[in-house]
C-alpha cells in the first residue's frame, strides 16, 4: 500500500508543472531548443525556460539560440532572477540562484 502512495506522489509532482515551462538542467542546450521550438509549434503564445544554479548560462543559450535561429519573431518578455532555499542530504539549507525567462511571440 505504501509504495502506491510513493507512485500517486510522483504523478502529482509532474504535474504541478505547466505545459508551457521547460526546465534547462544538464542536457545539451539543443534538447531544451527542441522543446521550446516544439511549445511554439504546438500553437502556445509564450514559453517560461527555468533553470537553477549552474544551469543559468545554459538557459540564457536555450533562449538565444531559439530566438536567433529558430523562431525568429520570439520576444524576451520578462527575465526574473531570485534565490531558492533547497535542503541538503545531511538536512542543512542553502540558497541556489534561479532564473526564469519567458519567450513570447
Amino acid at each position: 500500500m505504501p509504495e502506491q502512495q510513493i507512485g500517486e506522489e510522483a504523478e502529482i509532482t509532474q504535474s504541478a508543472i505547466p505545459e508551457n515551462v521547460v526546465l534547462v538542467g544538464k542536457k545539451p542546450p539543443m534538447n531544451y531548443v527542441l522543446a521550446v521550438v516544439t511549445q511554439f509549434n504546438n500553437g502556445v503564445k509564450s514559453v517560461k525556460i527555468r533553470a537553477r544554479g549552474n544551469s543559468i548560462s545554459r538557459a540564457v543559450d536555450v533562449a538565444e539560440i531559439s530566438r536567433n535561429r529558430f523562431i525568429t519573431d520570439a520576444k524576451v518578455n520578462t527575465i526574473l532572477i531570485g534565490s531558492e532555499e533547497i535542503s541538503n542530504e545531511d538536512g542543512t539549507k542553502s540558497k541556489v540562484s534561479s532564473i526564469e525567462i519567458t519567450l513570447g511571440r
